[in-house]
């Protein structure tokens, strides 16, 4: 038998206006999913518990089974053990994204234009980090170069007593003022990296082609050392991430799973889908057991509040990740359990994720339900009456361990 979960980060959402009163899964042509809900089971679960932020970190925990109020530390360190960053029990990491804020009025009065940046290439954004990194390094510390806008920063021999500090993806558009670090020393690095990126050579190469620059970090996420119990122990299974994210990547290497780099994998809809279902498709051919296969372009899409996108991100995924892999299964005359879910909501009106519960599919090749009129939707999941608590225990019907 082979496991596998594709994860359509942030594909949850409300009914939309523009969508003819439709919700992005409700409008998005996905017969394959579909066709999995008919013949599954489908339900509604919670991933992020009530006294937990409902970021991508804490939902996709308990996606792979971890339960968050026991293994959750923060997400950037998660980040690190991707990165490669020698971490010690005593220091605290920060996620730390390249963002644009508008540039005229003081710093505490700017607003968050762009957390992304435009989505900055990684060249791009490694080369601004280094000179934030040179400017500001310290013993106590330092800067390192992530993914697109993505970064990280890690305070050596400091306490994590950080509770405040808010994503930028959730104030677009919004002052920063009320957002800002308490911390004068994490508010004092940023704003000194305005100084440093304003007219940085890259920044102002950007603006003439028309781009957004990167003129400022942002300082969110903050967490310590990770210790998840190995998918080997926990389960007695071995298996497979495939993302272009290194939260997930992180969760991957810290759960004893192989961690595969897709070249051309970004994040978002753009993303390069067919080398994803390849990868995972030689894992499981080549002996795992499991296989996670994470996609982020929905999840960004809502941010953006870009509709379209949204809807094509699900689309992409049906055609691009769903039906390669089922395919391949069934070529190969191959048993197969497979989890369709995100790990949280990004509802469109509000541009950030939520806590709410998200519908799911679980199928099972050797198992068929008989057929229901219904597709993978919000409203059908929800039909069905069947509600999971604690999303971290979806996994064991995954596994068929309950």
């Amino acid at each position: 038998m082979k496991y596998i979960v594709v994860l359509c980060d942030g594909a949850a959402d409300t009914p939309v206006e523009e969508l003819g009163g439709k919700t992005p899964l409700e409008a998005a042509k996905k017969p394959n999913i579909d066709r999995l809900a008919k013949y599954g089971e489908m339900g509604m679960v919670t991933t992020v518990p009530d006294n937990l932020p409902p970021g991508s970190d804490v939902a996709n925990l308990a996606v792979f089974g971890y339960d968050p109020q026991i293994y959750y530390t923060g997400r950037s360190p998660l980040e690190a053990v991707s990165m490669n960053v020698p971490l010690e029990l005593t220091d605290t990491t920060f996620r730390t994204n390249l963002v644009y804020l508008s540039e005229d009025e003081d710093y505490e009065n700017k607003t968050m234009v762009d957390y992304s940046s435009d989505e900055i290439s990684t060249p791009e954004a490694h080369e601004l980090i280094k000179a934030v990194n040179d400017a500001l390094k310290t013993d106590e510390y330092e800067f390192f170069g992530g993914i697109s806008y993505r970064h990280l920063l890690v305070w050596h021999n400091k306490e994590n007593t950080f509770q405040s500090l808010t994503p930028p993806h959730d104030i677009s558009d919004r002052k920063v003022t009320e957002y800002l670090p308490k911390d004068e020393t994490l508010l004092n690095l940023m704003k000194k990296s305005y100084d440093i990126l304003k007219n940085h050579p890259v920044n102002l190469e950007r603006i003439k082609r028309g781009l957004r620059p990167a003129n400022s970090i942002w300082i969110w996420g903050s967490g310590t050392k990770p210790n998840l119990t190995t998918y080997k122990d926990k389960f007695g299974i071995k298996g497979a991430v495939v993302s272009a994210v290194d939260l997930i990547k992180g969760i991957g290497h810290c759960a004893g799973l192989n961690v595969i780099d897709v070249e051309g994998a970004t994040g978002t809809v753009h993303t390069n889908f067919d080398g994803k279902a390849k990868a995972a498709i030689e894992e499981l051919r080549n002996g795992a057991d499991f296989v996670y296969v994470h996609l982020e372009g929905a999840d960004e899409a809502g941010h953006r509040h870009e509709i379209d996108n949204k809807v094509k991100s699900i689309e992409l995924i049906d055609e691009k990740i769903v039906a390669p892999i089922v395919k391949a299964m069934e070529d190969d005359n191959e048993d197969y359990s497979i989890l369709v879910m995100p790990d949280h909501p990004t509802p469109l009106a509000i541009r950030t994720h939520t806590s709410d519960p998200i519908p799911y599919i679980l199928y099972n090749s050797t198992s068929e339900n008989s057929e229901a009129e219904r597709i993978y939707s919000e409203k059908d999941a929800e039909k069905t009456g069947i509600y999971v608590k604690d999303g971290y225990t979806l996994i064991n019907k995954l596994l068929g361990k309950q």
